[in-house]
């Protein structure tokens, strides 16, 4: 047979993988993590290829993590012929929780259950559900979209080629990362590992091929997708204080949850924060938290309060992003100090009292900035205080890395010898970098010119469209195995991040020297991340892992043609 022409008949083996992975509880952050690395890794241990080559296979525990959790990586050198070109098929573990499942909780990890139970009618459901759950064509339960099918599909083209190695032209390799639903610590632990084989084995990256789900764009639409690249995720952050008064006398101070209120109407669905890029554009800002800082009930306003939105990008660089938001957060602070002082005017003259002007001015800063100003006027004893604060904070167990950060700023603030109203703009959390195909290496053109051939070809065997775009619409492990920042960006990321370096640390370097051609091919369904999480079989189990093999292939052998 021709390989152009190939196509695996693997649904059923892919169908039983898929239920095996699902039966397993690995929500993140659970001890189902450890059990389900452990499983995969005693699957691929059976196998004859890794009996005779031990050393192909590995599970390595995460690095600077606060669980015990691991990786499974595992390669197949091809024998085909001689060829350091490597393809990584990655593809996560780890599931979000159940609690979306309510009082159906223990059906969450029993696909063939839950199934049966959704055909039983003692639930209400929506039409298509219920026509869904009634054809045959669909598997329900938690991961079983996000992402277990596109994991098995890996497992499969894995387990192939360490049958078939004659047939393999290069070398094929396996990540399968823990951590990816909450702080990726499976993937940038693995880097450190693929790094190291690299080295040892004089392995040639050529792609990743992650295998995330993908899901309809908007309603009625058909197509499935694939994607060049993805988006890039931010968490722009504000610490907001205002002038503390009693409530008797309101006017005589001014609460920060008034100003935060008009910055998160300010930058909420803004379509002027929207990044549009190579035709597509990304979904706008929306808040994460909003809360004062006041830790009791008084009667009195709060002195501070705090705010961070999601914010997606494709082509705008962290820095780029700062200075947007810095902007907008003085416009907010100029609507807020517009309208406190049209509702005093009407007081004042509503109730036959002098008025007089408010004496606030908006005052604006990034956390650079403002750790620059400090250091300057206090020098040493700013810098070492700061220093010993944010390393007892790290004890604070009651802190994520977002409140962290939060804290740090407010202790900051207490240095500033003007305390009027401000916003002090900074980053929090992981940043996960955008990534963009753009066809500038050999690689990057290989790997698209692969996926454009492969979706034609297998077009021929689905009825809904394929399509083809450029940026993965969803926070994934992609973007640490690729970035298209440059470091100088990197770096303007880490100066506005007041848990840089303690509470929070990622090895961008690693990412940036790997720096490998990535695109995503992966299960289609619907309702990932809820209750009727469910993907379709014939796409998922028939077109994606042949999908994957066909690029695969040509990827590995574009050297040889």
């Amino acid at each position: 047979m021709n390989a152009d022409s190939r196509l695996f008949e693997c649904r059923e083996e892919i169908l039983s993988l898929t239920m095996w992975l699902a039966n397993v509880n690995s929500i993140v952050n659970t001890e189902g993590e450890k059990v389900i690395a452990h499983a995969i890794h005693t699957h691929l241990a059976s196998l004859d290829y890794f009996r005779n080559y031990p050393s192909h296979l590995a599970i390595v525990q995460t690095e600077d993590d606060e669980s015990e959790r691991y990786n499974v990586l595992a390669f197949v050198k091809g024998e085909k012929t001689q060829n350091k070109r490597t393809v990584i098929l990655m593809g996560h573990m780890d599931t979000v929780g159940i609690d979306d499942f309510n009082q159906e909780q223990k059906y969450a990890f029993s696909p063939e259950e839950w199934l049966q139970f959704l055909q039983s009618g003692k639930l209400e459901l929506p039409a298509e559900v219920q026509k869904h759950a009634a054809s045959g064509k669909w598997l329900f339960g938690r991961g079983m979209l996000d992402m277990k099918s596109g994991l098995a599909a890996n497992l499969f083209l894995l387990s192939h080629y360490a049958q078939h190695p004659e047939e393999l032209e290069g070398n094929l390799l396996l990540l399968a990362e823990c951590d990816e639903e909450d702080g990726s610590h499976g993937v940038l632990s693995a880097l450190k590992t693929l790094k190291q084989w690299k080295k040892e084995h004089d392995f040639q990256y050529a792609a990743v091929i992650n295998s995330d789900f993908v899901a309809p764009l908007h309603n009625g639409d058909a197509n499935r997708y694939v994607y060049k690249g993805t988006v890039g995720k931010l968490l722009p952050s504000f610490f907001v204080t205002g002038a503390e008064t009693h409530v008797g006398a309101p006017f005589e101070g001014i609460d920060p949850n008034f100003i935060i209120a008009e910055l998160t109407k300010q930058i909420c669905y803004n379509p002027e924060l929207v990044n549009e890029a190579l035709g597509e554009t990304t979904k706008p800002p929306v808040s994460l938290k909003q809360v004062d800082l006041k830790p009791v009930y008084t009667v009195q306003t709060a002195l501070s309060a705090f705010a961070y939105y999601n914010f997606f990008t494709h082509s705008w660089t962290p820095e780029e992003v700062l200075s947007k938001l810095k902007k907008e957060a003085e416009i907010a602070f100029a609507n807020s100090l517009k309208l406190m002082d049209e509702r005093y005017r009407h007081y004042c003259k509503q109730h036959n009292q002098p008025y007089q002007p408010l004496p606030w001015k908006v005052r604006v800063f990034t956390y650079e900035e403002m750790e620059k100003t400090l250091a300057e006027k206090h020098g040493e004893a700013f810098t070492r205080h700061m220093a010993a604060f944010k390393y007892h904070l790290m004890y604070d167990e009651t802190l994520d890395v977002r409140m962290y950060a939060a804290r740090v700023v407010e202790e900051a603030w207490k240095w500033m010898e003007d305390k009027s109203p401000a916003i002090f703009v900074f980053y929090t959390s992981l940043y996960s970098p955008r990534v963009a195909l753009t066809n500038e290496t050999a690689d990057e053109r290989i790997l698209a010119d692969a996926l454009e051939k492969g979706v034609e070809h297998v077009q021929k065997s689905y009825a809904h469209p394929i399509k083809i775009k450029h940026f993965f619409p969803y926070i994934s492990d992609m973007s640490f195995v690729a970035m298209s920042d440059d470091m100088d960006e990197i770096d303007a990321y880490k100066r506005n991040n007041p848990a840089w370096g303690t509470k929070l640390y990622v090895a961008y370097e690693d990412v940036h020297e790997l720096n490998i051609p990535v695109i995503n091919i992966g299960p289609y369904g619907l309702d990932a991340h809820k209750k009727m999480e469910r993907t379709e079989i014939v796409y998922s189990m028939e077109i994606v892992p042949n999908l994957i093999d066909y690029v695969l292939r040509h990827v590995l052998a574009s050297d040889q043609q």
